[in-house]
């Protein structure tokens, strides 16, 4: 048996066959330019270890399968193993003998004795996650290579059914699609496990005083109901329009990525110790407006004397100034119209593999396509696949929902989990929902008549207990109590806020 020979590299390198093996298993140092990247050796090492031992079989399925094998023999042999392994049953060359003696491709290769020479010249069972991610690897190169053929050949069709706008977003999502394969750290967790991750959890949130464990949305209160963003969650902040979703979720977005620290945490991992980088899907709002809005914020100048750029010299100081302030604020903002949630997945992986990414707004969830023709199913699939993003990429998504108008034929029109627009799904995949509600909105639209002077001084009265006060509901939480939270609204710079309650009042920062 051949000894494996030094190696300087992270991985070993394919031991050298024995040179009574057939002609698949010649090396391949000097490959054509036209012949595909693959490695023979590699393929038959990992085969003769499985034969040998089955028990490796676990060590490499998660990462590879019969189709990434370059020899079709080869793919066969690993099928029909696979098979065996997965039934308790023994793949070994004399069990698979029986099912691959008729196989043509194998009878070329000296028939079932080459599945005892694999076994026979395997030379050890401790490098085969190697061989196997080098078989992996050499298999994504093959397909990037018939990946880039086929752009090249539709491109080259001149084709009025195929536009190039349509061909790009086409090769893009393939691209990404072949960047999401092979994820091996999926499965079962052992409970140790779990149990460790679940303590570091708990212990990041004792580290902060015990204020919370998820990333602070900047609102107090909001924190205290919520625990703070966790990852993995979807949270649906929906309203009727004009109750201020959008500035809700530019609000948290803009305090999120302004807290934004980046360090080594208690666990040894390197990533945000404090806020974090945020994506936004501004599906209504192109991205110019939504940074308007973060400006007017920021720089508590109106949002309507922004946009009619009617300023004092003092007040667009201010407002440049605030502009120069955010200009490395990590806030990454696409303004794709009716984007696909396939492809606003794709998105959000690649802002991760770029940039990192630690929350994900979607404004807003019915502005999504999806591939179903039923509008119903439509939005099941994409609240599921907005669900599917939070807990791969492992963070919280905040994605905006509309509500039916059944509310405004309520006397009382705080919002409830039935006044979900167009699925109960939204309400079944989400872990939080949330409702803006502004009273004031619908007591402004109540003003009697001048002459009416009784139900006038009632409705200033009214006016002005509900001036500058939003609610938050929580109707529904998985980890934790429902309730309602209030907050500050100032209209004029589209900004939600700690609201001091009575009891501060006399305090000397007046609030929080």
């Amino acid at each position: 048996m051949n000894e494996i020979t030094p190696f300087d590299g992270d991985m070993p390198p394919p031991a050298p066959m024995p040179d009574n093996l057939p002609a698949p298993a010649q090396a391949d140092q000097a490959m054509p330019d036209n012949e595909l990247p693959h490695s023979v050796e590699a393929e038959q090492q990992l085969l003769g270890a499985i034969l040998t031992n089955n028990e490796v079989y676990d060590k490499i399925a998660l990462i590879i399968d019969s189709s990434h094998f370059y020899d079709p023999v080869h793919a066969r042999i690993y099928e029909v193993a696979a098979a065996r392994i997965s039934k308790n049953a023994l793949a070994s060359p004399v069990t698979l003998k029986a099912f691959l003696e008729d196989h043509e491709g194998l009878k070329e290769l000296g028939g079932p004795a080459y599945l005892a020479k694999l076994a026979g010249a395997s030379i050890s069972a401790f490098a085969v996650r190697d061989y196997a991610q080098m078989i992996y690897d050499l298999a994504i190169r093959r397909e990037l290579i018939a990946l880039g053929q086929s752009i090249a050949e539709k491109a080259r069709r001149v084709d009025v059914a195929s536009e190039p706008k349509e061909q790009i977003v086409e090769a893009e999502q393939s691209l990404y699609q072949l960047a999401e394969q092979g994820q091996t750290e999926s499965g079962f967790k052992s409970f140790l496990k779990a149990v460790t991750e679940a303590v570091n959890v708990t212990n990041e949130a004792y580290q902060r005083g015990g204020g919370m464990a998820g990333i602070s949305t900047g609102l107090m209160d909001l924190d205290k109901q919520l625990g703070g963003l966790h990852p993995s969650d979807l949270l649906i902040l929906a309203g009727r329009p004009s109750m201020g979703k959008t500035s809700l979720a530019t609000n948290i977005a803009f305090n999120v990525a302004k807290a934004y620290k980046r360090g080594v945490k208690p666990d040894g991992s390197e990533g945000a110790l404090d806020g974090g980088v945020v994506g936004f899907f501004s599906l209504e709002m192109s991205a110019e407006q939504l940074a308007g809005r973060i400006l007017a914020e920021a720089s508590e100048i109106s949002s309507h004397k922004i946009r009619q750029g009617d300023m004092t010299e003092s007040e667009f100081r201010r407002f440049v100034q605030a502009a120069k302030d955010l200009e490395s604020c990590p806030l990454f903002i696409d303004d794709t119209p009716a984007i696909p949630i396939s492809q606003l997945a794709a998105r959000a992986r690649r802002l991760k593999r770029t940039h990192g990414l630690d929350l994900l707004v979607i404004d807003y969830l019915q502005l999504c396509r999806g591939m179903s023709d039923n509008r119903v199913n439509e939005i099941a699939e994409i609240s599921m696949g907005m669900k599917a993003i939070a807990k791969e990429l492992n963070i919280p998504v905040i994605a905006l929902s509309q509500l039916s108008r059944q509310v405004e034929n309520r006397e009382d029109k705080r919002p409830q989990l039935s006044d979900l627009r167009e699925s109960g799904s939204i309400e079944q995949d989400a872990d939080v929902v949330m409702f803006v509600f502004r009273e004031e909105y619908y007591k402004e639209r109540e003003k009697p008549g001048d002459h009416e002077l009784d139900k006038m001084e009632e409705w200033k009265q009214a006016m002005e207990r509900l001036h500058a006060k939003a609610e938050v509901i929580v109707g529904k939480q998985r980890h934790g109590p429902i309730g309602t939270v209030e907050l500050s609204f100032e209209a004029q710079f589209t900004r939600f806020g700690n609201l001091a309650k009575a009891w501060q009042q006399g305090q000397e920062d007046g609030g929080y």
